[in-house]
């Protein structure tokens, strides 16, 4: 797949007023802390013919868990997958992922969209809105990609070195190594909107069982695993390079960004794009933002996607 086939021009799809057979979504959302905070999130989301699979990290404790484990008993359609030790910047972020992926698609019931999304994130549309556009957009998937060489040179160090995870980081020296032979390595950001049939690719197909061995000692295999596997592959679905979420990236150190917690001051940032969700909110720095974001939850997005 070449770069040229997430070009950014604007391409007109189809736009019925009428959407007799709204897809599915099935929802995998990753929560490590703040339980009320991912409660809210969830009451959000919710809506009885989707499906919602929550990891909680190992290093939740078991108040949490259960709390969690408790309140899901209300809602349908909901399950909680077996926790994976995540560590920031590790490949275990992958593997939930995939772990994730695997779960849902063996599960006896139809969906049409995989969302991921964390705890800290919030809708900035109501399910109706975020159903009836990808119904419109029906076969897209949403994505951000870039070519990791020309775009990000910054970044190759994530994968020019051999990094050993670790339960609580890394260990060793990082020592580096050859880049996986004719592949061009892509990155982009954790978050996306693949359809099934993408899903399956990915989980089913074998061809990305080459980037799991190499990508497993890799730093932040997260942001950039799925995109070179769909971008070096026989996949042949469409990309939009555009992953719907509303983020202000800041620095933090010397190798990576980091998403910036919003606040009151960020409400025009959050609400002025075409974007389904947010991230990220905490409610111990400010509690009042979530609410004020309500005002466009029920306006429609423009049903153009960019491929």
């Amino acid at each position: 797949m070449a770069d040229s086939d997430i070009s950014v021009e604007q391409t007109e799809l189809k736009a019925d007023n009428a959407i007799p057979n709204q897809v599915t979504i099935a929802y995998f959302i990753l929560v490590h802390r703040f339980p009320e905070q991912f409660k809210r999130l969830f009451k959000a989301l919710y809506h009885p013919e989707n499906h919602y699979l929550i990891h909680l990290d190992k290093k939740t404790g078991i108040d949490i868990y259960e709390d969690i484990e408790d309140f899901l008993t209300d809602f349908p359609n909901t399950y909680i997958l077996e926790s994976e030790n995540v560590v920031w910047g590790g490949y275990s972020m992958v593997q939930a992922e995939l772990n994730g992926m695997k779960y849902l698609l063996q599960l006896n019931v139809e969906w049409d969209f995989f969302i991921n999304l964390s705890g800290q994130d919030y809708p900035l549309k109501s399910q109706k809105i975020i159903r009836e556009y990808l119904t419109k957009n029906k076969g897209n998937n949403f994505i951000k990609i870039a070519n990791q060489v020309t775009v990000r040179p910054e970044t190759m160090n994530r994968i020019e070195n051999y990094f050993v995870e670790s339960d609580n980081g890394f260990s060793g020296i990082p020592v580096e190594r050859a880049y996986l032979k004719d592949v061009i390595p892509y990155i982009g950001g954790q978050w996306m909107i693949l359809t099934r049939e993408s899903c399956e690719f990915i989980c089913n197909s074998g061809e990305a069982r080459k980037f799991e061995d190499y990508y497993l000692n890799t730093l932040i295999a997260d942001e950039s695993f799925f995109q070179t596997v769909l971008m070096n592959t026989s996949f042949d679905g469409k990309l939009i390079n555009d992953d719907k979420r509303a983020i202000i990236w800041i620095p933090d150190g010397d190798i990576k960004l980091r998403p910036k917690t919003f606040t009151e001051d960020d409400i025009e940032f959050i609400l002025e794009g075409d974007n389904l969700f947010a991230r990220k909110f905490d409610d111990y720095i400010d509690n009042n933002i979530i609410d004020n974001m309500k005002i466009s939850f029920d306006i429609p997005l423009n049903n153009t996607a960019k491929t």
